[in-house]
Parts: C-alpha cells; sequence; structure tokens
C-alpha cells in the first residue's frame, strides 16, 4: 500500500534528511587507504547518536534474511553492489566504495547512498561513478506529481544504455517515510508511463545501481552481500525524494 505522508511527517523526514546527509558527508570525508570498513560503520553509528537519531539498518531484518543486518551503514566495495557487511577489511587505493546508510529519526526513515573512490582511482572508476551519478538525478527530475515509476526507470535506464554498462535488475528503489521499506517498487529500467502513479505527498527512495560490465548479480552467503556476477565494478547513487506539486524535494541533500 502507498502511503501518502502527513505534514508533519513530512517536517520530520525534512529534519532527519538534512542530518542523514550530514552524516554520510561526514563518513565519505572519512574515506581513505588504510581505513578500515569497521572504523567507518563505528563512525556512523557515533554520528547518528550525536544527532538524535537510530541507524535504521542495524538489527533490521529483511523479508527473506535468516538474521538481521549487523550494522549501522551498508558498505560495498568494488564489484560489491549492495548491502556488504562492514568488517576488518581494510581500504586501498583505488577501491571504489559505496556507502549506504539509512536513518531512523523520530520514528520517520530516511535513506541515501553514495559512491566514492578511495585515494586516486582510475579513468574508469571515475566515469562509472559520474555515469551513475548523473542517473540518479535524472531519475530524480521524473519524480513528479502525474508521473509514474516507470517514467523513473525509463529515464534511468535511458541514460545509462548508451554506457553498455549493467543495470541491476534485481534490486530497486523504494517506498520510504514510515518504514525503511515501503510501496513503490522503483526499477531503475522500464516504459513510460507504466507502473505507480506519483502523487504529491508520497516520499520515494531512487538508487540506480550500476555496474561497469554485465547487469548479473551474485548473492554471496552471507545472505546480505550482493556482487557483480563478471567481478567488475559497481556504483550505487541514492536519495530519499519528497513528491510536490512543482519539483521534486530531494530531503536528503546537504
Amino acid at each position: 500500500m502507498i502511503i501518502i505522508k502527513t505534514k508533519k511527517e513530512i517536517e520530520i523526514l525534512r529534519e532527519g534528511g538534512k542530518i542523514l546527509g550530514k552524516v554520510l558527508d561526514s563518513v565519505v570525508k572519512k574515506v581513505k587507504p588504510g581505513i578500515t570498513t569497521d572504523e567507518l560503520d563505528r563512525y556512523a553509528y557515533e554520528l547518528i547518536k550525536k544527532a538524535g537519531g537510530k541507524p535504521a539498518f542495524l538489527d533490521y531484518q529483511p523479508d527473506g534474511a535468516s538474521y538481521p543486518y549487523p550494522a549501522t551503514i551498508c558498505i560495498s566495495v568494488n564489484d560489491e553492489i549492495v548491502h556488504g557487511i562492514p568488517s576488518p577489511r581494510i581500504l586501498k587505493e583505488g577501491d571504489v566504495v559505496s556507502l549506504d546508510l539509512g536513518l531512523n529519526y523520530k520514528g520517520m526513515f530516511t535513506d541515501h547512498a553514495r559512491t566514492v573512490g578511495v585515494g586516486k582511482t582510475n579513468l574508469k572508476s571515475r566515469k562509472l561513478l559520474s555515469v551513475a551519478e548523473e542517473a540518479l538525478h535524472i531519475g530524480i527530475d521524473q519524480a513528479r506529481a502525474g508521473n509514474t515509476t516507470g517514467d523513473i526507470g525509463h529515464a534511468i535506464e535511458s541514460f545509462i544504455k548508451p554506457y553498455k554498462y549493467g543495470i541491476v535488475r534485481e534490486l530497486a528503489g523504494h517506498g520510504v517515510g514510515r518504514a525503511i521499506h515501503e510501496d513503490p517498487y522503483i526499477p531503475n529500467f522500464g516504459k513510460a508511463g507504466h507502473g505507480e502513479k506519483l502523487v504529491a505527498g508520497m516520499v520515494i527512495a531512487i538508487e540506480p545501481m550500476v555496474n561497469e560490465g554485465t547487469a548479473s548479480v551474485v548473492f554471496e552467503d552471507d545472505g546480505y552481500t550482493v556482487s557483480t556476477k563478471d567481478g567488475k565494478k559497481s556504483a550505487h547513487f541514492e536519495h530519499t525524494v519528497l513528491i510536490t506539486d512543482g519539483d521534486p524535494e530531494v530531503l536528503t541533500e546537504v
């Protein structure tokens, strides 16, 4: 069921979204060769608690998972697309790392992700990240009352296709607000005019997942991490967006 948010809920989401944007921005600035993904996770947890929020992913058990997610932030490196679990793993020069973070603030949820290079990255990686980030903004531009989820997916797919990158089909954007995952389902591909109609008051998370090579994925044995089947790198960007009667409002933008 699609949930239209009340004015009070939207105000809380605006406040929480700004907090989440600032927290993730601070975590991004800590990314450097030699740091572990565990250290980044602990830092994100401390910042969220200091801001008066709760980590949305910690102890969250999605449908089909055999155990709750054990960390604050999903950290996925290189060929890992999403849902990587923090560990003593050390980030190296040239890695690309996806940082996906959810916030529960006053009972309302926002979701935000960025993929960044570790130290100096090669041109191939920088291009992948640039295209994936631009795809997010192109998708957001279609998040308007009167449009459909298919308009968002079609715009993202049409932009990425000429680059010959793989667009992950098994995972997608989603509604967000009263829970970390709500309807509607928002694929990063599709037909214009198809899917759920967007109306003012909806809050959605748009999140292109773009692979350097094949679109095919592997679900790893840890029950959470999703990786590219060919071992090539992936990039993931996400914002929480409010549908309005005018331009879309990006709630997690700093």
